[in-house]
């Protein structure tokens, strides 16, 4: 027993002089390595840590410690909403090394925005109903190429599509996914300044630098804001008096003779009241490009002045009081000292307008519980249109009313209101097709978030029609998301009261057009599905759409110049496709849309002209604050087909392409400058204006369907104090 226990002890002797006569560079040493990850100023908690593939979570201090062997360890940090962040450490010492990893937020397209043409006031990314927004910065881009109007501004964003109607004198319209542009409702911090007014001038008498937001629904909307929204709504947010005061002022030049001045000022006027003015002086000369005698742009004179007045009582309380003032002269037709080929004599075209407006909305806490919103408007435009030897004059005027009454009763936000609307149109030399609509209405709104992946949205409207009767407008949207996607689905009904302002009368006017037969009241259905994902800085959407238009209004223009209903329905099927990326500085946009638009003229089934299949557009942005910004972009528009036009049953396909810049100076000077249509895209390359004979609508010249100003540059200056 003593020998074993003597044997034991030497072996022990023998293993300690082993280990202790064993090189140290045989042991494994270790370090403690500590990682402390931050966001700014803040501890990231929950963050993912690999040492080298050892994986750890940062406490609630944002911190982890680890042992780690000497040699090079690489560190890689995670955390959802944050961009992964990688360094390296090389160990060489046995003590603590301590390590900080900054991490940089994740940059979304998703942004908290809120949407006011929804009626419920919700964000964007919760409202059922899909709303397409352009921000403040987006519309300072579109302001530096087209200071005077919001044309460029629309027509580049995606399914819409500004139609010139009038070559002679420039008037547009828009087009939401192919229908017509009397069906798309403009509303002005949702009241209706612009009234109903067909195709008209109006979008060519908006300067943008006021805007702040502007919010458009695709699809019939008459659910919410009754007839003339069949196409859908396009609401134009006001800039809002911030802290500090606002003085702007913009000097524009462009190349083919336009000049633009503009003013924009806004403060706060006491704890409660705040103002803003926007005044505006444009002017076009006039230009025969193709130096054919006939005036390819017409010439304008036009002064805007919109003063709006905002109160603030606290605890939700608010009102807005607004008007404005337009007048314009405009000239087109023959160019001076020119004549006509056909009969050698000078062909004049003239439209000048007077417009005056005001309107108001108000809104009250009832309670604590329910909001009392109202909103009224009262506006009156003025016309003489000169067409060669025939002068007509016009007056349009709207009266417009509303209260409803919101509240929210746990998952469902709920509107109800009453409204009433007054459109009186009477033309002086053509009184057969003078009117007064009067259209009292309800409405009733339910928003229902039944579970965090489903929220359904459902509104209904009856108008009273003096002369139509009774219109029901139901309108119903649904949201779902899961695993990071998000989808809706919308459907809609709407309807328009017949009017003889149209695109085509805006250009030919009413002393030769005839009426039939009595005219019965359009109706439209409309349908979309869209799914929207967003990865990081990346944020696509795809959407399917369709529309039916019955009883539509059609204008004859072949033999007689007449308005009829056509007896089959109008159909509209399309898709868009949308795709952005923005990673400071640079932000990128593609957008694609196919509408397939079909109506029925003589038995045969054709193209809704001037609608274009396909279009694309690549818009890309280098913004720097404090320093400046550049765009570029790219434009194709497909073949249309074209009607009544003696020189080609379809119009050729084009791309445009445009470059804009924009250098900051100082703190309070930006100057710009736009380079258009560097392609020289124009439709008198290809045909004349200038029809050979005159159309039985008493037109000389043919629709536009291309750009008629071709290459232009402009730029100036924006003060900003």
């Amino acid at each position: 027993m003593l020998r074993s226990i003597t044997l034991t002890i030497r072996l022990a002797i023998l293993l300690l002089s082993l280990v202790a006569t064993t090189p140290a560079g045989c042991q494994e040493q270790r370090a403690m390595v500590q990682v402390e990850v931050r966001a700014e100023a803040a501890p990231v908690e929950g963050a993912t840590v690999n040492l080298s593939g050892v994986v750890l979570h940062t406490d609630r201090n944002g911190v982890i410690s680890h042992a780690v062997p000497l040699g090079t360890l690489k560190i890689t940090v995670a955390k959802e909403g944050f961009l992964s962040a990688t360094t390296t450490l090389t160990v060489d010492e046995v003590h603590d090394w301590p390590v900080t990893v900054k991490l940089q937020p994740q940059e979304t397209v998703e942004e908290e925005i809120t949407v006011y043409a929804t009626r419920t006031d919700r964000r964007l990314q919760d409202s059922p109903l899909r709303v397409e927004v352009l921000n403040r910065e987006e519309i300072e881009e579109k302001m530096m190429m087209t200071p005077g109007d919001i044309v460029m501004m629309l027509n580049e964003m995606g399914g819409l599509r500004v139609q010139s109607a009038s070559p002679s004198l420039g008037a547009a319209s828009v087009r939401i996914q192919g229908m017509q542009g009397r069906y798309t409702r403009f509303l002005s911090d949702g009241l209706p300044l612009f009234g109903q007014q067909g195709a008209g001038l109006g979008l060519l008498q908006i300067p943008p630098m006021d805007l702040g937001q502007v919010e458009v629904i695709k699809g019939a909307a008459s659910a919410l804001y009754g007839a003339g929204a069949m196409a859908g709504v396009v609401n134009l947010n006001s800039r809002r008096p911030g802290h500090k005061p606002i003085h702007e002022f913009l000097v524009n030049r462009s190349t083919l003779g336009a000049t633009d001045t503009t003013l924009f000022l806004a403060s706060r006027l006491s704890p409660h009241w705040s103002g803003t003015v926007l005044g505006g002086g444009h002017w076009q000369q006039s230009n025969d490009l193709d130096h054919d005698g006939w005036s390819d742009l017409a010439g304008y004179t036009r002064g805007v002045m919109r003063p709006r007045l905002y109160w603030d009582g606290g605890n939700g309380k608010t009102a807005l009081l607004t008007g404005g003032v337009t007048y314009e002269d405009r000239r087109g037709g023959t160019a001076p000292g020119a004549v006509l080929p056909a009969t050698g004599a000078p062909y004049q075209e003239s439209l000048d307008t007077r417009r005056y407006d005001i309107g108001g909305n108000t809104q009250f806490i009832i309670g604590q519980r329910y909001v009392l919103t109202s909103r009224f408007t009262v506006s009156s435009q003025q016309h003489r249109h000169q067409f060669g030897e025939v002068t007509e004059h016009d007056s349009h005027d709207m009266l417009f009313g509303e209260t409803a009454i919101r509240g929210s009763y746990r998952r469902n936000t709920w509107v109800a209101g009453i409204a009433v609307e007054r459109d009186a149109y009477r033309p002086r030399e053509v009184s057969r097709f003078s009117y007064t609509y009067v259209t009292p209405g309800i409405f009733l709104q339910d928003d229902i978030d039944i579970t965090p992946w489903l929220s359904v949205s459902a509104s209904g409207r009856a108008d009273f029609h003096n002369k139509y009767g009774t219109f029901l407008s139901p309108r119903v949207s649904a949201l779902f998301r899961w695993a990071g996607w998000i989808s809706r689905i919308s459907a809609g009904q709407g309807f328009f009261a017949p009017s003889p302002l149209t695109e085509e009368t805006e250009a030919a006017g009413l002393s030769r057009l005839s009426i039939p037969a009595p005219l019965v009241a359009e109706r439209g259905r409309s349908a979309s599905i869209d799914v929207t994902r967003n990865v990081g800085p990346l944020s696509f959407t795809a959407t399917l759409f369709g529309a039916t238009i019955s009883h539509a209004i059609y204008v004859e223009r072949d033999v007689r110049y007449q308005i009829i209903n056509l007896m089959r329905p109008i159909n509209n099927v399309g898709a868009e496709l949308l795709g952005t990326w923005r990673k400071a500085p640079f932000s990128a946009t593609a957008s694609y849309t196919y509408v397939k638009a079909r109506e029925t003229e003589s038995g045969q089934r054709l193209d809704v002209p001037l609608t274009p299949r396909q279009s694309f557009g690549l818009v890309g942005v280098w913004d720097k604050e404090g320093k400046g910004r550049v765009g570029v972009e790219c434009y194709y528009t497909g073949e249309q087909r074209l009607e009544e036009n003696p020189f080609r049953g379809r119009s050729r396909a084009y791309v445009i392409l445009g470059v804009m810049g924009e250098r900051r100076v100082g703190k309070h000077y930006r100057l710009f400058l736009n380079l258009e249509n560097l392609t020289d895209i124009r439709q008198t390359r290809w045909d004349s204006l200038l029809r050979p004979g005159r159309a039985p609508d008493g037109r000389w010249a043919v629709d536009a369907w291309a750009p008629l100003d071709g290459r232009g540059v402009n730029g100036g200056v924006r003060l900003i104090f």
